[in-house]
């Protein structure tokens, strides 16, 4: 798997696991460049654990971090299926990630390219290369049809 598409891919396969638990379905997978291996996996699961930071994105650095053994993911790519929200765009800056690949745009939290550039503001440390709207309208499809179910169903 080399591609920013096949890795897309992959974080959608974590973004359907999210759907199925009926959490709202973002995926993500970060990948270790140099062996192009997935060291991070992680899905949507603040209604499962309670947490509200337990976003697709904080899971797969936290398990990334404990793969490579670094808090610094410095040779990693994070794939993730919608735009980062604040949090997730400033783990993504302090856990020192140089390349970001994210599928559609967040209109109501994207802190990436949409409402904030945390990733690439000159004022950090840390800037992040960032390539958006890899598979947009898959990313995009699979949170439509999840928030038409949730209104048909009377839920938020």
């Amino acid at each position: 798997m080399n591609s920013a598409e096949d890795w897309m891919r992959e974080a959608l396969v974590q973004a359907q696991e999210a759907r199925a638990q009926e959490e709202v379905p973002i995926g993500c997978v970060i990948v270790h460049d140099p062996t192009g291996r997935v060291v991070g996996r992680g899905y949507n699961r603040r209604i499962l654990d309670n947490d509200p930071t337990a976003h697709a994105e904080m899971i797969a650095i936290r398990q990334a971090g404990i793969e490579t053994g670094h808090w610094r993911l410095l040779d990693c790519t994070l794939v993730v299926t919608l735009e980062p929200c604040p949090m997730c765009a400033g783990a993504i800056v302090n856990a020192r990630i140089p390349r970001l690949i994210y599928g559609c745009d967040d209109p109501k939290a994207g802190a990436v390219s949409t409402l904030y550039q945390i990733c690439t503001d000159p004022r950090l440390n840390h800037r992040v290369e960032v390539t958006p709207g890899v598979l947009a309208g898959e990313c995009s499809e699979i949170l439509r049809a999840f928030f038409r179910d949730q209104r048909a169903l009377g839920k938020k």
